[in-house]
């Protein structure tokens, strides 16, 4: 039977280097993690439901369940974790939230105003109105490690993880970190149960309550792994964190030039003419203090057709 981490009690605001640890997780080991909502619990109840700024005090938004120490990891190591499965509660919602978006009024917090649209998650559809059902996919907003030194919001995010975004990590991906601490130190939450690309609302996914199942590996920490690194079915990828955007961009490309030529063959001026040709990418978040990159390669482009 799985292993279940409790978030009561284990909820976090930063991943930090020197939190006690709220449980133990084995390689090859599987577990189920309970993830709170990212405007904490008793706010959204119903589709009723509204946020102020009386019930939402930031930064203390996006509760991360953690740290979990993985056995064995330690500094030089890479942690590859891998979700199996997401179970989404039965209410999500999204909001206009001042001084949090694309469009930011810094001094006045003013812009729109506050607005809240909570829905029914259910039957794989994000229900937004009567008439109309998104499909969901399923993903986790916050994913990473303990880092270097200190602790880093979980607003924020950075070479370590924390808060990436990116709708590719969710069930059936594999994320690979660079272990910084002993026992490395994981941390899960801010799951969404859809995600637009570039997140243009600062809570503008449907931001939902979560178990999410994942196991872990530790294995050779790949020759030039900084930055978080994730496998899908289909496709190897790379992501950057930073602003201004463009910077962001050339992050997780060069990231990609690096693993292409350690790994796949490649010289790096010929991985950079081969990206120019196939690389999908694209602003997955531009809302948190670091906006997020990623370029992905398909798998199938990257075998050889002569072997």
């Amino acid at each position: 039977m799985t292993h279940t981490i409790r978030k009561d009690g284990n909820l976090k605001y930063a991943l930090a280097s020197g939190e006690v640890r709220i449980g133990t997780i084995r390689p090859g080991e599987t577990i189920r993690v309970e993830c709170e909502i990212n405007c904490n619990a008793g706010v959204i109840t119903s589709t009723e439901s509204r946020i102020t700024s009386a019930n939402v005090r930031f930064p203390f938004v996006n509760p991360a369940t953690g740290p979990l120490f993985v056995e064995g990891a330690k500094p030089g190591d890479a942690l590859a974790v891998t979700i199996h499965a997401m179970e989404l509660d039965e209410i999500g919602y999204t909001a206009l939230f001042p001084g949090s978006g694309m469009f930011p009024d810094w001094v006045r917090h003013k812009e729109f105003g506050h607005h809240t649209r909570a829905m029914r998650v259910s039957d794989g559809v994000v229900h937004w109105s009567e008439t109309r059902k998104l499909p969901i996919h399923p993903m986790v907003g916050v994913l990473g490690v303990a880092p270097v030194h200190g602790g880093v919001l979980t607003v924020d995010n950075g070479v370590h993880g924390g808060n990436l975004d990116v709708q590719e990590i969710g069930p059936g991906s594999t994320v690979t970190f660079d272990v910084h601490q002993d026992g490395a130190g994981l941390y899960v939450g801010d799951c969404h149960a859809l995600q637009g690309d570039g997140e243009c609302v600062g809570m503008g996914a449907t931001e939902i309550g979560a178990r999410v199942t994942l196991s872990v590996a530790l294995i050779p920490k790949p020759k030039r792994l900084t930055w978080p690194r994730i496998e899908t079915a289909t496709h190897i990828a790379t992501l950057g964190c930073a602003r201004p955007l463009e910077d962001a961009m050339r992050i997780a490309f060069q990231e990609m030039i690096y693993w292409l030529a350690d790994e796949y063959g490649f010289t790096e001026p010929e991985a950079y003419l081969f990206l120019g040709q196939i690389a999908e990418a694209r602003c997955t978040q531009m809302v948190n203090p670091k906006y997020t990159y990623i370029c992905k390669v398909a798998k199938h482009l990257l075998r050889d057709a002569s072997a």
